[in-house]
């Protein structure tokens, strides 16, 4: 069974606690992981790209000309998609993106994307986050004890303190442990927990 480092807000370790072997010790499924971060993209899609058919355009009721003796091509309408501000041929309406994805294989493939990060000792877990007031000062001196540049942060949202004073960082994210997903957490060099959200997250995935 893995052995995970419980660490201090100062990156000293306190203790040790034991990780359940069937979520920490999968091995990484790249085709898996892989389907998982397409699913999660694509159900982010807006869908909102419109465009108009020659029939929905305004104007061009009149044939510009008539049809024979001018010397010119023969033309309809001048909202053909053949004429500058013309009609679009088999453009993008509006339409939803989002798909599901197996329930099973979408715990899997976020099993295998924290065993990732284990393996890689980039997974870390922090008694607790307790900042006494939403600065962002805080959150980059945290990093900076720490040592990352590119992080993940896990807490519950009730810790509003922690989700404010990080936010405004570049390459560093912090969710709640029901929000975790396998795009954030390769989208992001290293995990971090608190003892709480860890504990709470290995139960949810058990």
């Amino acid at each position: 069974m893995p052995k995970v480092h419980v660490l201090d807000s100062g990156g000293k370790k306190i203790e040790e606690i034991s990780a359940p072997e069937e979520i920490l010790a999968v091995p990484a499924k790249e085709h898996l992981l892989y389907e998982a971060v397409i699913n999660y993209r694509a159900n982010q899609r807006r869908g909102t790209a419109s465009t108009k058919t020659r029939g929905q355009v305004r104007g061009g009721g009149r044939k510009p000309w008539k049809q024979k003796g001018t010397g010119r091509a023969r033309a309809g309408s001048i909202r053909s998609p053949l004429w500058k501000k013309g009609g679009t041929v088999f453009g993008p309406l509006p339409r939803d993106y989002s798909y599901s994805m197996p329930r099973k294989a979408k715990r899997n493939a976020l099993k295998s994307a924290l065993s990732m990060r284990l393996a890689e000792n980039q997974l870390l877990i922090l008694k607790e986050i307790d900042f006494k007031e939403p600065r962002t000062k805080e959150g980059v001196k945290l990093l900076q004890t720490l040592k990352l540049e590119s992080a993940l942060i896990v807490d519950s949202s009730g810790n509003k303190n922690l989700h404010l004073s990080v936010r405004n960082i570049p390459k560093v994210k912090a969710v709640d442990p029901n929000q975790v997903n396998v795009y954030d957490v390769l989208n992001h060099k290293s995990l971090v927990f608190t003892q709480k959200a860890f504990e709470f997250l290995m139960e949810k995935l058990k």
